[in-house]
């Protein structure tokens, strides 16, 4: 599966991190990174764009208009955008593709590919909330970083692990058990 991935300036980037180091061993990923989603991954993790080199196959600039994938002519299976900011869910719920992560998610849609919105921010206003509606309403997944409790999490690790199974399991790649203990595994 070709899997391109978005980094925009929400907190949350650690998710990025996990989600990149799991799909790279078996997906063939790219990545793009917003500037502010350089910034905010600096300042969370410490961590850089050349640090998540091994994890895609290419890096693109977020203002490489160029780039092969602002054609609908150049496949890719599905865009995750993992953390999203509002700001950047209001241009795609708008049609307003003035950046390659924004361009591509015009294409995934206009194509009917898998978008994937990983919406990172919160509160969210009423017309944040009719962003993501019109979004869902043309066939993208919304999926709030949310990560839940119901398997029991003892670690900051173990949540972000949640969270980046059910996105997996979203695009429709295999993942880790279900419930645990006497649940379901």
């Amino acid at each position: 599966m070709r899997i391109i991935v978005g980094i925009t300036g929400a907190s949350g980037s650690i998710y990025a991190v996990e989600f990149l180091r799991r799909v790279s061993t078996s997906e063939e990923v790219y990545l793009i990174m917003s500037r502010w989603g350089r910034s905010v991954m600096t300042q969370e993790t410490g961590l850089s764009s050349e640090n998540l080199a091994t994890f895609a196959k290419k890096i693109f600039s977020n203002d490489d208009m160029n780039a092969p994938f602002a054609s609908g002519s150049n496949v890719f299976d599905a865009l995750v955008i993992l953390p999203c900011t509002t700001t950047t869910l209001g241009k795609m719920a708008n049609g307003i593709g003035d950046n390659l992560i924004t361009r591509c998610a015009s294409v995934a849609l206009k194509e009917r590919r898998k978008l994937i919105i990983c919406l990172r921010e919160s509160p969210l206003s009423t017309i944040d909330l009719e962003n993501a509606y019109k979004l869902s309403q043309a066939g993208a997944t919304i999926m709030p970083v949310s990560p839940p409790f119901y398997n029991k999490p003892s670690s900051l690790p173990d949540l972000i692990s949640t969270y980046v199974e059910r996105v997996r399991e979203a695009l429709g790649l295999p993942v880790d058990a279900g419930w645990k203990g006497n649940e379901l595994q």
